[in-house]
Order: C-alpha cells, then sequence, then structure tokens
C-alpha cells in the first residue's frame, strides 16, 4: 500500500462559511463534503485531507464505496447526500457519473441542501458549468474539476496525481480558488471553455479508453495466434510506441499502411475475417485514419497510398455488404 500524501502547510483564516458576497478563499483551508465514494471521489477526498482540508463528510452506500472509504476516508463519517450538501461549508465536491450528475443537483437544490457562497464543484469531464444551473440559482459558486487521470480507487492513485492535468472551468472570479484547490492536489489547470468540454471529454475518451480497448484487441489476437503471454510481447512495444506519439506525433508512425504496404494489410484482414471478424471494422477504421495521418505528415505519398487504400475500401464494401 502506497504512503499517504503529506498535507501542505497552511493556516486557518477567515469564517467556516463563505458569504454570497465573499471573495473566495485562496489561502486558508476549507471545509469540505464528498458527494459519491466512486474511484474519483474518493481519491480526490482524500488528496484534499492529506493536503490539509477538512474533510467532514462523504456519501457512498455501496460495499464497493465502503471498501474504499475504509481506506482512503477512514476517519471521515458517511452520510446521507442532503446531510453531506448541508456539512460541506465550503465546497462540496459531487464525483458521480455523467448521467447522474444533473439530477444530484437539481435533487440537492430543491431539497435546500446548497447554501449561498458554497463552491459546488463536479469531476465530470463530459460536463462543464451548465449542469450546476439549480446549484448556481441557490446561491452557490460553479466549478468543474476533471482530473485527466484513470483511477482504481485504492491509495496508489494518490502517488499518481502529482503533475497530473485537471480539465477546469470556473467563472473568472473562481480561477484563483481553482488554480490553488489543484495545485494543492498535486496537479497543473488546464482551461477548458465551457463549448469545449465535449471535444476535451472526447479526446481523453478517445485516447485512454479505446486504448484499453485496442490492447485488450491486440492480445486476443496473439492468444489467437497461440502466444501464450501477449503481454509480455506487447509491453514493450506498445511502451515505445506511446512513448514515441507523445515525443514525435505523427512521425512516430511505422508498419504497413504508414509504409503503404497494401498486401501485407490485405492478409491480415483476409486472416482476421476468419478468425476474429469482429476485429475487422476496427481494424479498418484505424488503418483508414492512420492512412491519412500518414499522408497529411507526408510520411506516405498518395501515389504510393493508392493500392492501400484501395485494399481498405474494397475490404469495407465487404463488410458492409
Amino acid at each position: 500500500m502506497s504512503a499517504p500524501m503529506r498535507p501542505r502547510s497552511a493556516a486557518p483564516q477567515g469564517p467556516a462559511v463563505l458569504g454570497a458576497s465573499a471573495t473566495p478563499p485562496t489561502s486558508r483551508l476549507l471545509t469540505v463534503g464528498v458527494i459519491g465514494a466512486g474511484r474519483v471521489g474518493a481519491v480526490l477526498g482524500a488528496a484534499l485531507a492529506a493536503a490539509g482540508h477538512r474533510v467532514v463528510a462523504v456519501s457512498g452506500s455501496s460495499g464497493a464505496s465502503r471498501a474504499r472509504l475504509a481506506l482512503l476516508l477512514p476517519e471521515v463519517p458517511r452520510r446521507p447526500v442532503t446531510a453531506v450538501a448541508h456539512a460541506a461549508a465550503d465546497l462540496l465536491l459531487i464525483a458521480v457519473p455523467d448521467d447522474r450528475l444533473a439530477g444530484v443537483v437539481t435533487d440537492l437544490a430543491e431539497r435546500g441542501a446548497l447554501h449561498p457562497g458554497q463552491i459546488v464543484a463536479h469531476t465530470s469531464g463530459a460536463h462543464g458549468l451548465a449542469v450546476l444551473g439549480p446549484a448556481v440559482a441557490a446561491g452557490a459558486r460553479p466549478l468543474a474539476l476533471h482530473p485527466a487521470m484513470t483511477f482504481t480507487g485504492t491509495p496508489d492513485d494518490l502517488t499518481r496525481l502529482d503533475g497530473i492535468s485537471y480539465g477546469v472551468t470556473a467563472p473568472a472570479e473562481l480561477r484563483p480558488l481553482a488554480a490553488r484547490l489543484v495545485t494543492d492536489l498535486g496537479g497543473v489547470p488546464e482551461w477548458v471553455a465551457e463549448s469545449d468540454r465535449p471535444l476535451y471529454h472526447a479526446a481523453l475518451a478517445h485516447g485512454a479508453n479505446h486504448l484499453v480497448t485496442l490492447v485488450n484487441e491486440a492480445a486476443d489476437r496473439l492468444r489467437d495466434a497461440g502466444v501464450s503471454r501477449p503481454e509480455k510481447v506487447l509491453a514493450p512495444l506498445l511502451r515505445a510506441a506511446l512513448e514515441n506519439a507523445l515525443r514525435l506525433g505523427d512521425d512516430a508512425l511505422t508498419g504497413p499502411v504508414s509504409r503503404g504496404d497494401a498486401g501485407t494489410v490485405q492478409r491480415h484482414l483476409a486472416r482476421l475475417a476468419a478468425t476474429a471478424p469482429e476485429s475487422v471494422p476496427a481494424y479498418l477504421a484505424l488503418a483508414r485514419r492512420t492512412a491519412d495521418r500518414a499522408i497529411a505528415a507526408g510520411r506516405l505519398r498518395p501515389v504510393d497510398a493508392q493500392s492501400l487504400l484501395g485494399v481498405l475500401a474494397d475490404s469495407g464494401r465487404e463488410v458492409a455488404a
């Protein structure tokens, strides 16, 4: 088990509760409540506590949530959602699934659980400030604070927070506080416009979530080919490919598509169709996009790409049929 994060020094200043016209606190410790003890909420709650903030209540009723809280916030009382909101004098952190967020915020506002001056933040990458409209109508201050990281919901996650980015959308007056919170969590703020939240989140999901699917697809096909430990084969290759892609961009492209090797790609597709036809559409889509990027980057001449693009088009028509 990883050692907990060390609290950052800070001295409490000012009143415990913000007035509706008060300047958001940027130097004192905050009284925090966390709604949602999923992987993200439990970890960020523990990180805020480690930074010295006072996490006073958390919600979470499932067995998995209770187990996470026992590991990450063992001394914080577990309370109903409305009680957590009432207890969060300064900051209410809502870490629930994207599709539940609007309902949770609306319910809290309708129950009178929010108060003027309270900062209501959510951790959704897909949403910005609009989803917090009912909280704003109740006098609260809105903040979208999304960690660009994958979580397991264990203490090991705390060691991965240092240096990560947070997609932050905030009113101008809350930006200093948002930046301070991200710093307390060991991260770096990336300011995302309200209208760009869906694109920001699509990019992260496309890169991270689809990467997991792609890696597991590759591992399955290696097993089909008789490789008993595909992870051993893939680990050094994929690590190098990722590092090169992040460092070199499209100049990191290698392989048969970037070379225009139509015959090799055709054999790939034929064998995939016979062995794992469910993998063919994804292979085709990624091969076509790889070819487009290779051409645009000047790594594949259009004249050399003609045979390859023909193979991809023919196979695509076969799949559609």
